[in-house]
């Protein structure tokens, strides 16, 4: 069962990389460009958006947002895009490892809003 999950892993990795390459192509449509950056940026972000030293939630996250984001991704891209795309996936696995800079700051964006949105809500608390 570790086998298949590895495998598994690596397929979705392996994938991840190829939306990274579709996305650069002319030929995906705006839509799907958008659902693909949000994928991949989650996907290769060097942090989390919940992290996984929280309990459940820290790789649910990664359960449920990766696999059905690349699903739905690959029905929008067209099939000789993706052909071409997971060419150059493979070549650029062997070659080095891709990370999200956009995803990081998506990540920390998000957090900083969270954040802000607490210190908000406490200060209306405490002032009443």
């Amino acid at each position: 069962m570790f086998d298949r999950l590895k495998k598994w892993a690596r397929h979705l990795k392996k994938e991840t990389y190829a939306l990274y390459f579709a996305y650069q192509d002319p030929r995906v449509p705006w839509y799907a460009k958008l659902l693909v950056a949000f994928v991949v940026a989650h996907t290769l972000s060097p942090i989390d958006l919940i992290p996984d030293f929280i309990p459940v939630l820290g790789y649910l996250d990664d359960l449920i947002i990766t696999p059905l984001g690349l699903a739905l991704a690959l029905r929008l891209i067209p099939a000789e895009v993706m052909a071409e795309a997971r060419i150059k996936a493979e070549a650029g696995m062997v070659e080095g490892k891709i990370v999200s800079r956009v995803g990081l700051l998506i990540v920390i964006t998000i957090w900083l809003t969270g954040l802000l949105l607490v210190v908000l809500l406490l200060l209306k608390y405490f002032r009443e």
